[in-house]
């Protein structure tokens, strides 16, 4: 955790010192706000590939009932289930 904390530290302090190749246009404030949206965007798809994972070894009756669930699993398994791995492979 400390190590995680440095590192934060370190990365905020370069963008607010504009030691970064954010544009000279943008200010320290708004890049650090673009930073954590950026890194909340990549933490997002990270827990959809696990959860994409672990939904597809359920059975098609027991992966829920909302539907907003329904409709991300039909669509990641439509085709025979080749949209899981083109997700994948579009991950990497």
């Amino acid at each position: 955790m400390a190590v995680l904390c440095f590192c934060l530290a370190v990365t905020i302090e370069a963008i607010l010192n504009g030691q970064t190749t954010m544009w000279d246009a943008v200010p320290g404030w708004a890049a650090v706000i673009i930073f954590f949206v950026l890194i909340s965007l990549v933490g997002l798809l990270e827990a959809m590939q696990i959860a994409f994972f672990a939904v597809s070894k359920f059975k098609k009756e027991d992966r829920g009932d909302h539907p907003m669930a329904r409709r991300t699993c039909n669509l990641l398994f439509k085709n025979g289930g080749r949209n899981l791995p083109g997700f994948m492979v579009g991950r990497q």
